[in-house]
């Protein structure tokens, strides 16, 4: 009786042990994927999914705008913070950043939300409507960002959306 009491806390070890290693592996591979992704460009799908977007907005600023105005979308490890992107406007020139510190976990909803969200800042800082008004997120802009193809015009980053969209079975 006690050589298998001994035999089976033998065997508990050694599945904690592999549980203990698996783990520790699980760790080092994310750890290592999360390094090598903010240490290299972005990889050619992800680009791809960008310009595919990027391109579906210029189709819709065509049929909506009668225009088709690009700005030059830049991916940056350098925004502060959470801001998931901005738009800025500096001496009549219109650049799109968005943070690639949030993308390896949120590049579904930087595409579909925020890409158009900033675009139609770009668009609207294009025609000189500088407005203050909700901190630049007027209802013009909530219209110009929903006829870009937005799917969230909100002025913050809707985080129940974010979460939710990473829950596969919903």
């Amino acid at each position: 009786m006690e050589s298998q009491q001994k035999k089976l806390q033998k065997q508990i070890g050694i599945f904690f042990l592999f549980v203990a290693i698996a783990a520790f592996s699980f760790v080092g591979y994310n750890y290592y994927r999360t390094y090598q992704f903010f240490h290299s460009p972005l990889s050619r799908s992800m680009m791809a999914r960008i310009d595919s977007k990027e391109k579906e907005i210029l189709s819709l600023m065509q049929k909506n705008f009668n225009e088709s105005i690009s700005f030059p979308v830049i991916v940056t490890d350098k925004i502060a913070g959470r801001l998931y992107g901005l738009t800025s406007y500096n001496d009549g020139k219109i650049v799109i950043y968005l943070n690639k510190k949030v993308m390896l976990e949120s590049l579904d909803y930087i595409i579909d939300s925020v890409l158009p969200h900033e675009y139609a800042h770009a668009y609207l800082f294009y025609k000189n409507d500088f407005s203050n008004e909700k901190d630049g997120h007027s209802q013009r802009w909530v219209n110009t960002c929903k006829l870009l193809g937005g799917t969230d015009c909100h002025q913050y980053v809707n985080q129940h959306e974010v979460i939710m969209g990473k829950i596969p079975f919903l």
